[in-house]
């Protein structure tokens, strides 16, 4: 015979403030306030989230970053193998991940939904993300599974090389079931890449999360961030990009990927991009050009943005800062892509995000606050 379920406590006396109710032998409460829930993360601890209401009333809501979320371990020295290396530095990472604190850290609202293993750099993980005040609501814990690390070796001009250990990792193994789809649905952007495509069950909550933000009426933002090592070979890669291509409203890509996904290694030509890259329901496509800036392609207009020219250490999270910098402008302003001057000012604050995170090592560690942008901006207009 089954164990007859417990009856909660109801607390009318407290409903003008919230519904809410202890429930089992441990008290647990839960509590509902009247602007919306209070999710708790993995420790039981409240993390506090942006309602559709909060939004009415002049807040952003927020923007919900999914996919991977990992320890990077960057080495001391620039210019040698990781064989070579006398240590290294572990540093948070995870391109949606990075992009999420990227946001919060420039006064934004930014969510975060993955999976890390239950495990000390799991814990680490979820701590850094609401310590930087990311919603960690979504974070899932695996207990039979290890969080994900990446090796990362930098060349003498600061860029790097990726070695990861998975296979498989906490991050492969979200499931369906375990999206918090509430999160989603609050959201005004719903930001993604392509690691999350390669394995199941993650590729499966991948597309499920796509279609609960579509429907609810997101922004959908694509940020391929191809890493090769990770595919079992490049034509899985680019089918698995280009399969999910036509239904973001959003893409920002590297020079180096439209050259993979064009598969051509010619000089990037407008026309040709145009035609492959450019769908009809795409409001803007952003190619990333490192310190030279970017590129922007909308339906009505296309242009560049000038970058800054800064002493550059590790690139790792460059792209993530950039797109956090543009998400962040983006979310106080949904349409700005459609004003050309509005759009080219939030590029050059992107470009900005992305110049000072490659003056230091790690990505989530060197990620800007917007004095620090600002700043930036200030003695370019000089």
């Amino acid at each position: 015979m089954g164990k007859e379920k417990q009856k909660c406590r109801e607390f009318p006396f407290l409903k003008s403030l919230y519904n809410g109710s202890i429930c089992g032998e441990r008290m647990e409460v839960t509590i509902q306030l009247a602007f919306g829930p209070l999710w708790r993360d993995s420790r039981g601890q409240v993390v506090a989230s942006i309602s559709r209401k909060d939004a009415a009333q002049g807040k952003e809501s927020p923007v919900v970053c999914f996919g991977e979320i990992l320890i990077d371990f960057v080495p001391n020295e620039s210019g040698v193998s990781l064989a070579e290396s006398s240590g290294f530095k572990k540093a948070p990472g995870g391109a949606p991940a990075n992009v999420a604190v990227g946001i919060a850290r420039l006064g934004g609202h930014s969510a975060f939904i993955g999976k890390v293993g239950e495990d000390e750099f799991g814990y680490m993980l979820a701590d850094v993300l609401k310590e930087n005040k990311v919603d960690n609501s979504g974070l899932c814990f695996d207990p039979n599974a290890r969080t994900a690390l990446s090796f990362v070796t930098l060349r003498p001009d600061g860029e790097r090389e990726f070695m990861f250990y998975r296979n498989p990792s906490a991050d492969m193994l979200l499931s369906e079931t375990e999206i918090h789809e509430a999160l989603i649905r609050k959201a005004s952007i719903f930001h993604y890449g392509s690691i999350s495509l390669i394995e199941e069950p993650c590729k499966s909550a991948h597309l499920a999360g796509m279609d609960i933000a579509k429907k609810a009426g997101c922004i959908l933002s694509y940020d391929p961030n191809l890493r090769l090592a990770l595919w079992p070979s490049a034509e899985a890669a680019r089918n698995s990009i280009m399969d999910i291509w036509n239904q973001a409203d959003i893409i920002k890509v590297s020079e180096e990927e439209v050259k993979f996904l064009i598969g051509s290694d010619d000089p990037i030509d407008n026309e040709v991009l145009l035609m492959k890259l450019f769908h009809s329901n795409l409001k803007l496509l952003l190619v990333t050009e490192g310190s030279a800036g970017c590129r922007y392609y909308t339906q009505m207009f296309q242009g560049r943005v000038p970058g800054f020219k800064v002493n550059a250490v590790d690139t790792t999270g460059a792209g993530d800062a950039f797109m956090a910098g543009f998400l962040k402008k983006l979310a106080g302003d949904p349409s700005l892509y459609r004003h050309e001057k509005k759009l080219k000012d939030a590029l050059l604050f992107a470009n900005a995000c992305g110049a000072i995170t490659v003056t230091e090592k790690g990505a989530i560690p060197a990620l800007p606050t917007k004095e620090a942008v600002l700043e930036i901006l200030s003695r370019a207009s000089t």
